[in-house]
């Protein structure tokens, strides 16, 4: 059943609340720093330079990492789907779902104590902690594929390398951009701990917040943050969207 011009409007309006909440957080945020009374180590800490530094460290922590897990996730998730590796898929998912289920702060602590600080080690902790939603959701997209198409596209003459790419994988795309989109999201939040790996972001201020018990510098790390968190996932659909094929 097709929408109605109605439906598409508001379909259409609504996909401008998430941008809008996330810039009245920030403009919230700027005119409370703006106006507040703010002691020394505050002003210093929330000077416009140091925010925009803390933004830049914070996103370029989630794109790296979020293109890495990709890269490593969509792959195996596909290799995972294949019914050769049907026995290899348990074991290699409750590694993944361990990942997971592992506090973040302490996959970074344990590679900060293992190998050292720093932006790598923030965005292999990132990519361990974000690798369980790509993987399973690139696995499910892909069997849940009717194999009634499969069979048809293979009566056609296609090899299993052309029917995956022609048929399995635009049909599973759906299914595989969720699972970024999340992975994404969870890369926004976890990042601000990269502050204790010395890899800086957000997390800087939330820390500086808690540390010197100044609220003004907690509240705007964590304002930021949740402004950023809606910003990439209104993105994040937008390219979902995007990249979804028509009629499905």
């Amino acid at each position: 059943m097709r929408a109605t011009a109605p439906q598409l409007k508001a379909k259409d309006r609504s996909v401008w609340i998430l941008p809008a909440v996330a810039l009245a957080l920030v403009a919230g945020t700027l005119i409370y720093i703006g106006t507040a009374d703010l002691d020394d180590i505050e002003a210093r800490a929330l000077t416009p330079e140091i925010l925009l530094d803390k933004i830049y460290e914070h996103v370029l922590l989630v794109i790296v990492s979020t293109i890495v897990v990709v890269a490593v996730g969509v792959p195996a998730g596909i290799l995972l789907s294949r019914p050769w590796a049907k026995y290899f898929r348990a074991p290699v998912l409750a590694v993944a779902n361990a990942g997971q289920a592992i506090p973040s702060i302490g996959i970074l602590v344990l590679l900060a104590l293992i190998y050292g600080v720093g932006f790598n080690m923030a965005v292999v902790a990132l990519v361990v902690y974000a690798l369980l939603p790509i993987l399973r959701n690139t696995i499910v997209g892909l069997q849940q594929v009717s194999p009634f198409v499969i069979d048809a596209a293979r009566g056609m003459g296609m090899n299993s390398r052309r029917i995956l790419f022609t048929v399995e994988l635009p049909l599973a795309v759906p299914v595989m951009l969720a699972g970024i989109r999340v992975s994404l999201i969870l890369n926004v939040g976890v990042a601000t701990l990269a502050t204790y790996t010395n890899a800086g972001g957000l997390g800087d201020l939330i820390e500086r917040g808690i540390v010197f018990y100044r609220m003004p510098i907690l509240l705007t790390g964590c304002l930021l943050t949740i402004a950023l968190a809606l910003l990439v996932d209104w993105l994040a659909g937008l390219i979902e969207r995007r990249l979804t094929p028509k009629g499905i």
